[in-house]
């Protein structure tokens, strides 16, 4: 029953499966109608038909009775019984035949209660030409066995002999393909299984489709054939059915060429809301932040770089010098408190979401606060399977909504399956591993990953396919320190160990070279401090999480703003109000700009306020210590513009 259940009958599709009729014919039961009410039927009967592929109609060489009964929910539209009989609820019959069904408005998707019963025998048809396909003799043993093991949602979650590539395809809803674009991926470590829920709940056209792949297909399909924006809205799902159906029905006469999207970058003046073309995409890179000691981040973290062209710039290699085009997909925790507790990590309580972020924040990031490297590893993928893969991100950020486990669906997880999903390659199937660095073994051994441009560490990072840690550079100011200064300490981490004040006596005695060096250090050591302080902070907001003191109870609540407003960075879907589904529209895109604009601005007015409360949460000895550290960086600064000025230079900003 349409979004109530369907009674839909393996076994008598068995026994029934070697009927044969010429094609599909619907044979409305007029007994007890009026010739007005036929003829209302009869209409909506032959629309529906008219609106199917001719290979469903071919396919399902039976006739189905439709029909009118007053044994049906108040809720529901139709029902399919067995395999040869539709039935609609007889509520409806009056507005259909006295026309006003076409106009009367509905909170259901389709928006008239006549587009809805239009829908609904699609829908229903499309339950029974799921469940029709025809069997050798010789395979009935094995589909009997899987089906008594199915459940609700079809083969998700059974074993590889009901699964595997012998296995024939008996239903379109347990097609591998179909499964991976619906949300029901394969399950990362458990070979030959399938994830049991969907994910993909944002932008739902009607989200009684994510309840399992059967009910999947058939809402699609009603959309499929009922929406000429499907094609746009859903481009890969409309490319799967036009395939299945060697035929589609008429779409929009042209689709955007580009993809909204919402930039997560720290820059907060700046517009969120940007498109990417997967033209100017030229290549899409494997990118891992090296490991580091935080139990978190022992195995790196995954995630993917567009490579994309400057406007203007033919698509080619050049186009990896255009860093400050180039975009980073990066699935993370979105953590709606400041605490990151291990426990939640492992239970799957932080939503895993598709953040995109600019190249070179991601780079300072993870090289100069983490004091991480990042290696960019080309992958080796066609031009079809970069532009569907960016398709599929675009799809991803703005359906995903799924649980974040930093052992089962992690970031390399979530890459694997977008990859996977996105450009549909063959040496892809079948691929398993949970950790970032392991994932770019396996890829590699597939031939995949090409991790030769990291074999020459100085031309690495020159063509920009590795980004160093800045520990080395900040080693390398020290020893210029160590050089021209009689300074004790024997390493970069000693020297930042000390306290602003303990290192403010060697500033005078420093030359221009040795007060560059300095300046790079103590900017280097205040962004340490900020992260002590924010683990600080961490800390006594947990412990004081019920108290009202110190000033904590106005912090918490700005806190508490800030997350609220920023979810909409890695959840753009909440935006746009909830008539449209699937990929945001060129219609959309201007509300799109208004609300993300007003969100930013908030969030720029908030962020100068948790700056002035949290400092008020610090220890005093870290608050002086801060304060100290920027008393140096603005000493050592004007202490260099002295120094150039006096050599003869211009005069530095």
């Amino acid at each position: 029953m349409r979004r109530v259940g369907t009674w839909l009958l393996a076994a008598a599709l068995l026994l029934l499966g070697n009927s044969a009729h010429a094609a599909l014919q619907l044979q409305l039961k007029a007994e007890g109608l009026s010739p007005a009410e036929q003829h209302a039927s009869q209409a909506l009967i032959d629309e529906a038909m008219q609106a199917l592929p001719p290979r469903f109609i071919a396919q399902l060489d039976r006739t189905i009775a439709v029909g009118w009964t007053d044994k049906m929910p108040a809720n529901a539209y139709g029902q399919a019984s067995l395999v040869s009989e539709l039935d609609l609820n007889r509520n409806l019959l009056a507005t259909l035949t006295d026309g006003s069904a076409a106009t009367r408005k509905t909170q259901r998707p389709h928006a008239t209660v006549r587009r809805e019963m239009l829908a609904t025998v699609v829908h229903e048809l499309t339950h029974i030409y799921d469940r029709s396909r025809l069997w050798p003799d010789a395979e009935r043993h094995l589909i009997q066995r899987c089906t008594r093991q199915s459940d609700s949602a079809g083969l998700v979650g059974l074993p590889d002999q009901c699964r595997g590539q012998n296995a024939r395809r008996f239903t379109l809803s347990d097609d591998p393909r179909l499964l991976d674009l619906a949300g029901w991926q394969q399950y990362v470590g458990r070979r030959g299984e399938r994830e049991q829920h969907n994910r993909q709940i944002a932008r739902s056209p009607d989200l009684y489709e994510t309840s399992s792949p059967k009910e999947f297909v058939a809402v699609n399909l009603e959309y499929f054939l009922l929406d000429p924006s499907y094609a746009c809205r859903r481009p890969a799902l409309y490319r799967y059915f036009k395939e299945h159906f060697g035929w589609a029905p008429p779409a929009k006469a042209e689709c955007a060429k580009a993809f909204a999207f919402l930039n997560a970058g720290n820059d907060f003046a700046k517009q969120p809301l940007g498109q990417v073309d997967p033209e100017r995409v030229y290549a899409v890179d494997y990118l891992l932040a090296e490991a580091n000691q935080n139990w978190v981040s022992r195995w790196g973290h995954s995630m993917l770089r567009l490579v994309i062209c400057a406007p203007g710039r033919p698509r080619g290699p050049d186009c990896r010098l255009d860093l400050d085009q180039h975009l980073v997909l990066s699935y993370r925790a979105f953590v709606g408190d400041v605490q990151l507790s291990s426990w939640d990590g492992l239970t799957g309580a932080y939503p895993s979401r598709l953040f995109v972020l600019p190249l070179a924040q991601v780079i300072d990031e993870y090289t100069k606060t983490e004091l991480r490297s990042l290696a960019s590893v080309p992958l080796n993928l066609s031009r079809r399977e970069v532009e569907e893969t960016v398709e599929r991100a675009a799809e991803m950020h703005w359906s995903y909504d799924g649980n974040y486990y930093f052992l089962s669906n992690n970031c390399a997880v979530e890459n694997l399956k977008l990859l996977r999903t996105g450009s549909n390659n063959p040496e892809l199937t079948g691929l398993d591993s949970i950790l970032p660095n392991g994932l770019l073994e396996v890829l590699k051994g597939r031939g995949l990953a090409d991790t030769s441009v990291l074999d020459d560490p100085r031309e690495a990072l020159r063509l920009g396919y590795r980004f160093d840690s800045f520990r080395d550079r900040y080693q390398a100011m020290f020893e210029v320190l160590k050089k021209h200064l009689p300074i004790p300490q024997d390493t970069v981490e000693d020297w930042l160990s000390l306290s602003a004040a303990e290192r403010r006596p060697w500033f005078d005695r420093a030359d221009l070279r040795t007060s560059a060096a300095l300046l790079l250090l103590e900017q280097a050591s205040f962004r340490r401090q900020l992260l002590l302080a924010q683990d600080e902070v961490k800390q006594r907001y947990l412990g004081a999480r019920d108290l009202k003191n110190g000033g904590m109870e106005k912090a918490n609540q700005t806190l508490q703003q800030i997350l609220a407003n920023s979810g909409f960075l890695s959840r753009p879907a909440e935006l746009l109000d909830s008539s449209g589904y699937g990929l945001p529209q060129p219609s959309e895109w201007q509300r799109l700009e208004s609300q993300s604009s007003l969100r930013q601005k908030q969030l720029q007015a908030l962020t100068g306020d948790l700056d002035k409360e949290v400092r008020a949460l610090l220890e005093p000895s870290r608050a002086a210590e801060i304060a100290a550290n920027e008393a140096n960086v603005k000493y050592v600064g004007e202490h260099l513009r002295a120094l150039h000025k006096a050599a003869g230079g211009l005069e530095l900003p």
